[in-house]
């Protein structure tokens, strides 16, 4: 049997707040508290629940971009969460990120071509400006942009164009995992179904793994093979895409398809 790409076993990153003052208790946020799941190769698995329930700081903690409070998290067959900055930074190269933001994760002092030739260089991927410039009007091309847009700065792009630009940049360094963190949730609803049936093709055509994290059932039956349902930092069901819609076990899977708006046949 084939190991999973991802296994993530008893997660857990938890927070302390409060303790400011005379004997003020700290509390404890468990924003992740001990959740388990895989992720296959070549599969993406939607990760799904309403606001606040935990499922960006998984993406993040997978990340390093937070630090893990227990549990472990083995990619191809090592665990990232033992791994010091230093050890773990020649892996970001396989596990990259599309952030939610495309106004706020691209770097406005830069033009496009610094901002996609930077990570070639940091993993020695190309010899000169030249190689990187070719390879990057190939990936501006992929994700449906002219090759000139890498003489611009962020600012003359629309947000739309951005997260395709920020899709260019996870992309670029043939990943093996990408994480998706609410990747088309700031786009206006008409740019959304573009940029998503963007992801999915670029996810087929590479054959990379993908972790979707979402709030919208619809965006993660769309692009999703597995779905993990998240509420209260923890998950509660996981299952086939298609078992998940069709019979949910869980009463929470079933609220939240339940909230999920219907056109209704016959209206005025």
């Amino acid at each position: 049997m084939t190991r999973p790409l991802l296994e993530v076993r008893g997660l857990k990153t938890w927070y302390r707040i409060g303790g400011k003052g005379f004997l003020r208790r700290k509390a404890v946020l468990k924003a992740v508290d001990g959740i388990s799941f895989d992720v296959k190769g070549g599969e993406v698995l939607g990760l799904v629940g309403e606001s606040g329930c935990g499922k960006s700081t998984v993406g993040r903690t997978l990340t390093h971009l937070e630090k893990a409070t227990g549990g472990s998290v083995v990619f191809d067959g090592r665990d990232i969460l033992k791994m010091s900055p230093a050890e773990f930074r020649p892996l970001r190269r396989q596990i990259q990120m599309i952030f939610q933001d495309p106004f706020a994760s691209l770097n406005p002092r830069l033009r496009i071509e610094r901002t996609l030739s930077e990570p070639l260089f940091v993993h020695k991927l190309c010899r000169d400006r030249a190689e990187a410039r070719e390879r990057i009007a190939g990936m501006l091309e992929l994700v449906g942009m002219d090759p000139g847009a890498m003489r611009r700065y962020p600012h003359e792009f629309s947000g739309g164009q951005r997260q395709r630009i920020g899709i260019a940049r996870a992309m670029i360094l043939a990943p093996r995992l990408v994480i998706a963190d609410e990747a088309v949730s700031a786009l206006d609803v008409s740019i959304q179904a573009q940029v998503l049936n963007l992801i999915k093709k670029l996810q087929q055509d590479s054959g990379v793994s993908m972790l979707f994290i979402s709030h919208d059932l619809g965006v993660v039956r769309h692009v999703s093979d597995r779905v993990a349902v998240m509420v209260g930092g923890k998950i509660v069901e996981t299952g086939d895409r298609q078992r998940i819609f069709d019979a949910p076990g869980h009463e929470y899977t079933r609220r939240l398809l339940a909230s999920v708006p219907r056109i209704a046949a016959g209206g005025a």
